[in-house]
Formats: C-alpha cells, sequence, structure tokens
C-alpha cells in the first residue's frame, strides 16, 4: 500500500513489483480467510463455503479481470486472460486437491475422504459447469450468452446455498481469539473492516503484479504465456489451499475438499463468465473474446481435467489414490507443453472419466441428478456410499439423503 501511495513501486524492477504484490495479495488473502470464518457464526454452511470460496480466490478474480480489462484495448492480452484461468484451474485440482488428501493420509493415516451428502450441490454444479464448458473450445469464443449460463448457474448455486443449515464450528487462531473477545456487533464490524481493508490491497497490487509477470517474461526471453498461466496462479491459488489444508490437518478433510470444490465451482461460473464480460466493457462493444488454436487447446484440457475430477468425486468419497493419480497426470501435463500433448491429455481424462461412469452405478447417478438440474445427492445411494458417509452407522439403502 505504501509503495502505491507513494509512487515508489513504478520504479521498482518487474521481478521486485511481482514479487511484492505477490506477498501483498497472499497476505490479504488471510486476512480474508480470517474475516470469513468469523462470518460462518452468522451464515450457514454451504453460503459460507461459498463466501470462503470467493473471497480466497478474489486475487486470483482481480488478476485474471485485470487481463481481461487490458483485452478490450490490447489483443495480445486476451492470451493471458486465458492462460491464467486455465492454469489457476488445473493448479486447483491437480495440486490442491491432491495435497488434501496426502496430507490428511499422512496426518490420520486414512486412505479416503468422505463428502459430506450436503456437498451433492456443488458437486452438481460442477459437472454441469464442466459439460457447458466443453462447448466453448469447440464454438472458438467467450460471448456474452456464456456470460448469461455461467452466471444463472452460480446465482441458482448461491441461492441454493443459502437455504442450508448453518453449523456451529469450532474456530481456532485469529478467528477463534476475535470470536472470543468480541460481542456479535463488533465481531460483524471487524469482518466487514477486514473484507474492506484486504480488499483495498488486493485491488492495488492486482495491476502491478499481473504486469510485473508479463514484462519479467519478455525482459529475460520467458514465454509470457506459461509465466502467467503458471507462476501467477500459484500466487493468487496458495491462500485457499493452504485454509484447505489447515482443515485437512485438523482432521476436517471433508471440509477441506468442500472448499476447494467450492472454489472450483466459483472460478468455473462466476470467473469465466467474468471474463468475456469485462471484455466487452472495455472493448466498449457487444462482442465475443475470440480464442486463438493455443487458448482452445488449454480450455479443452482444462474442461477434460474438470470432468474427470467431477467423476472421481461423485460417488462422494476422495481416496489417496485417486489424488495421486490426479496430481501426476497434472504434473506430466505441465511439464510437457506441446499440442499434441495437450490434446493426448485431454482425451485420457475424458477417457478415464468415461471408464469410470461405467463402472460405478452411483456415479451415473449422479451424473443424471446433475443433467437433470437437481441438486444435492441422488436419493438412492450405494450401501458402500452410505457407509462412506455416516461410518459405521447402519442407513437403508433407500434413505433419501437430500
Amino acid at each position: 500500500m505504501v509503495l502505491a501511495w507513494t509512487g515508489v513501486g513504478h520504479h521498482l524492477s518487474p521481478v521486485s513489483r511481482s514479487l511484492l504484490s505477490g506477498v501483498a495479495i497472499v497476505g490479504a488473502a488471510f486476512i480474508l480467510s480470517w474475516g470469513t470464518e468469523l462470518a460462518e457464526r452468522d451464515i450457514p454452511r454451504s453460503l459460507a463455503l461459498i463466501v470462503l470460496a470467493l473471497i480466497s480466490v478474489l486475487p486470483e478474480y482481480a488478476v485474471d479481470l485485470h487481463f481481461a480489462w487490458e483485452a478490450g484495448k490490447n489483443p495480445e492480452y486476451r492470451a493471458y486472460a486465458v492462460a491464467n484461468m486455465t492454469g489457476a484451474n488445473r493448479i486447483l485440482i491437480g495440486v490442491g486437491w491432491s495435497l488434501v488428501a496426502i496430507v490428511y493420509y499422512f496426518k490420520h493415516r486414512k486412505r479416503e475422504i468422505p463428502l459430506d451428502p450436503s456437498q451433492g450441490l456443488e458437486l452438481s454444479l460442477l459437472l454441469l459447469a464442466t459439460i457447458y464448458s466443453l462447448i466453448i473450445p469447440l464454438k472458438g469464443t467467450l460471448s456474452l450468452f456464456d456470460v448469461a449460463v455461467f452466471f444463472a448457474m452460480f446465482l441458482y448455486y448461491a441461492g441454493r446455498a443459502a437455504k442450508g443449515e448453518r453449523h456451529d464450528e469450532n474456530l481456532e487462531g485469529v478467528a477463534e481469539i476475535l470470536d472470543r473477545r468480541l460481542s456479535t456487533a463488533g465481531r460483524r464490524a471487524v469482518v466487514a473492516a477486514m473484507f474492506a481493508y484486504a480488499g483495498y490491497a488486493i485491488w492495488l497490487s492486482a495491476e502491478p503484479f499481473a504486469e510485473g509477470l508479463v514484462a519479467t517474461g519478455k525482459g529475460y526471453g520467458v514465454d509470457e504465456f506459461l509465466l502467467v498461466q503458471w507462476l501467477a496462479p500459484l500466487a493468487s491459488e496458495s491462500p485457499e489451499a493452504v485454509i484447505a489444508l489447515v482443515f485437512a490437518f485438523k482432521g476436517k478433510g471433508s471440509t477441506g475438499i468442500g472448499a476447494l470444490i467450492s472454489s472450483k465451482v466459483n472460478q468455473w461460473t462466476l470467473l469465466v463468465g467474468a471474463i468475456p464480460l469485462v471484455y466487452a466493457i472495455s472493448l466498449g462493444a457487444v462482442s465475443p473474446m475470440e480464442l486463438d488454436h493455443r487458448q482452445k487447446e488449454e480450455l479443452l484440457l482444462t474442461s477434460a481435467q474438470s470432468l474427470f475430477a467431477a467423476v472421481i468425486l461423485s460417488d462422494f468419497s476422495f481416496s489417496l489414490r485417486e489424488a495421486l493419480i490426479l496430481l501426476a497426470l497434472f504434473l506430466a501435463q505441465m511439464l510437457s507443453p506441446w499440442e499434441s500433448v495437450r490434446y493426448g491429455f485431454s482425451a485420457t481424462y475424458i477417457l478415464l472419466a468415461v471408464v469410470m461412469l461405467l463402472a460405478s452405478k452411483q456415479r451415473r447417478k449422479m451424473l443424471w441428478w446433475a443433467l437433470l438440474l437437481r441438486t444435492g445427492s441422488p436419493p438412492l445411494l450405494d450401501s458402500t456410499v452410505a457407509h462412506n458417509l455416516h461410518g459405521n452407522v447402519s442407513i437403508r439403502q433407500h434413505t433419501n439423503v437430500e
């Protein structure tokens, strides 16, 4: 903030600008996460996860929408907007989801994280958004029609989540101290102040961070597309990943995965929808964002990975083996940035998703449930899924979980 107010930041090298503004973004995101934890006292759990996901990915929104705004003035930035969005989504699943299961296993020696039935809302919307996203590379544009579809999905998601039940979660650390020492009115005032303060810091930091990365790539001969795709999301996605890992470390694996699923739904609906909207406003015309060949490949690969990940979770459990498969595939495709390889990994993700659907009646039920625009878990759960969800409690196969 001081560097921005005094104008000193403009005289720093691109590397220094990116580093300092990136640290500011990470710090602000942690302040936002503490505020969100406090807000859980006043709003339903599903809505709290949406708020947590929205706030923790605010840095990602700030950076990506900056690129989308600049793309309306300079066509070169269209590639950066797509690069940052696809990189962030693939890192979130390939690294974020996987690390939660790995940390959960090494800390608690449990190979499987059972998902709460209420997370069927997120899974249904993720499946729907992913299936629609597969159309975008085929038509080659991000248009205002896509904005309407993705925004409608997100608003429906938020509306359903707001009707959920409240859960009294045990707070720890900074959030617990503030909750213990403040009255209800004081807590709400502090939450509002934390959101405003950290949001302002992110707003100041987004442009120097994004522009510093582009200038660094050009100055050092590094492919700016790859730099924006992988380095920028590491800073903008790190707070939400750390929060989810803390949940896993404390034995709340389902909450950790739930937060990351919600983040994925937010990015795959609200963020993707906001890109062409901001682009059109900046351009000053009702015009779609045209995608070049490379951008279509990246979007196809991201959609294919999202489909595979959603199918994995559609049996309401996430195992260590599945996490390692996601991580291995992500690392392999990240280290092989060539056209034929991207198409190969896209086909691999889709093929694996189809195989898993054919092999699991429960996963097919969940997919059909999503296609029917239903949310929550299907009414007929397999007995093994019911056991995973409820531990050793006996539950009849025909229990209506929703």
